[in-house]
């Protein structure tokens, strides 16, 4: 029912008529961006700066700090501690209350900054990694930290604290947008499943630790060069300059690596191989299907009776570097598989080695180099004691650069180097100069083949 204009003849809906129903294709309202504050706990991490740069003070001019603490008296310390901690724990206050993020159907936004405002806008399609840790005394508040891997930054983006359950939705949530979920509905994806594919025993851990040349070298090292010290100088502060240095050195290298590495487990997910580890520092981070640059398998000396490999790798802006720290090698080359799927390690006799002119560049230590090239692969060993086998998918070869020096011209010789997207090298060193000139013209091929050929590096794909 309608009825007619006043004037113009027109004619309109009636006051109580209902507004017409949109059209079927008209997009959905924009959903609000919701901004969100960290865990309250937060405040308590960051009031440790101004304490902090007290410290730091202090360890910068030690004698001017032991001058300025025997001047104050009982009141004077006091007073002192009385204004510092409320300032610290006004400063943590204020920097938590000023930081907020958001996620939008494209980003994620960080907002920071007490005195100077600063807002990261990091694109979801862009994230590599988002791990989630929590160390020791964030375990027991119940909160983790949320570190994501960006394409093209050398430094992580966090948020730090979340509630611990919090963390692991986010993740899920971004990890989702990514792959391609509306925003609303990504949140409700949840995480994807896992299926655990191995776990190291603390016990294999502990042997292999104590089946490294570097745990002894450097063991040795902090005994015997402090010792000679003291009988050359006799001066006690030029001793614990030095002992202390490789002490810590000899700790990481053995109990820094057993409670970083404890319980490692390697589980299988749509988002790529999860790995969670550490005694007190409890890590759970990811490894990103498709955008793995290197895979190295590590066999030390005398891990070989036991037949136990280490496996590494590169990611292009990510930290992750240890994907297996020991196991046998059919399980670590099983796992290799799945990073680098239609990948099987060459074994032993299909790396060939240089020729027997290229023992007059590197007596010895020319037998450990081998060299194979697959369908899918570029794989170069290098390494007598300590034996490396690096891959190098075709398709994630940035350029190919062939390298020869005097010496090696005149015994026409010549190395292979490989760069990769994680800013790494892999080189095939002492082929014949006839056989690396090939290589290189065939590998160019190979790598825009297999770029060309690759499938998308995205998430859940």
């Amino acid at each position: 029912m309608t009825t007619p204009g006043p004037e113009d003849g027109t004619t309109r809906a009636p006051a109580d008529t209902p507004p017409p129903e949109p059209a079927p294709d008209t997009p959905p309202p924009a959903r609000e961006v919701v901004e969100r504050r960290l865990h309250p706990v937060t405040p308590l991490r960051r009031a440790w700066a101004p304490v902090a740069v007290l410290v730091g003070w202090a360890l910068h001019d030690p004698d001017q700090a032991q001058r300025q603490l025997t001047r104050l008296t009982t009141t004077h310390l006091l007073i002192g501690l009385a204004v510092l901690i409320p300032a610290a724990a006004l400063y943590g206050f204020l920097t938590w209350w000023f930081t907020h993020y958001a996620v939008t159907g494209t980003e994620l936004r960080i907002r920071t900054g007490l005195l100077f405002r600063r807002t990261a806008h990091i694109r979801l399609e862009r994230i590599q990694a988002i791990d989630v840790t929590q160390p020791l005394l964030a375990r027991v508040a119940g909160v983790a930290k949320l570190k994501l891997d960006v394409i093209g930054t050398g430094k992580k983006d966090e948020l730090a604290f979340l509630g611990a359950g919090e963390a692991r939705a986010l993740r899920a949530e971004l990890l989702a947008r990514a792959a391609g979920f509306a925003p609303e509905t990504a949140h409700e994806v949840g995480e994807a499943p896992a299926r655990q594919l191995l776990r190291v025993p603390p016990r294999v851990l502990a042997v292999s630790l104590l089946l490294t040349g570097a745990t002894w070298g450097t063991l040795l090292a902090a005994l015997a060069v402090p010792t000679l010290l003291w009988l050359a100088t006799h001066n006690l502060w030029t001793v614990l300059a030095t002992a202390l240095p490789l002490l810590g050195a000899a700790g990481a290298s053995s109990a820094g690596r057993f409670v970083g590495e404890y319980d490692w487990t390697v589980a299988e997910s749509q988002d790529g191989l999860r790995l969670d580890h550490g005694l007190l520092d409890r890590a759970h981070e990811t490894v990103p299907p498709g955008r793995v640059q290197t895979v190295r398998i590590v066999e030390p000396l005398l891990w070989r009776r036991r037949g136990w490999v280490r496996v590494e790798l590169n990611v292009a802006g990510s930290s992750n570097s240890v994907l297996l720290p020991v196991a046998p090698r059919e399980i670590a080359e099983s796992v290799v598989a799945r990073v680098l799927p239609g990948v099987s390690v060459p074994a032993g006799p299909a790396l060939s080695r240089p020729p027997r002119r290229a023992g007059w560049r590197r007596p010895l230590w020319w037998r450990g180099y081998g060299l194979a090239v697959t369908d899918a692969v570029f794989a170069a060993r290098y390494g007598l004691l300590r034996r490396r086998l690096a891959l190098v998918p075709h398709a994630k070869v940035q350029s190919v650069r062939l390298s020869q020096g005097p010496w090696q011209r005149a015994l026409r010789l010549a190395d292979v180097h490989v760069d990769t997207g994680a800013n790494k090298t892999v080189t095939a060193r002492l082929r014949g100069a006839d056989e690396a000139a090939a290589l290189l013209r065939a590998q160019a091929e190979r790598s825009r083949t297999g770029r060309r050929d690759a499938p998308p590096d995205r998430w859940m794909a």
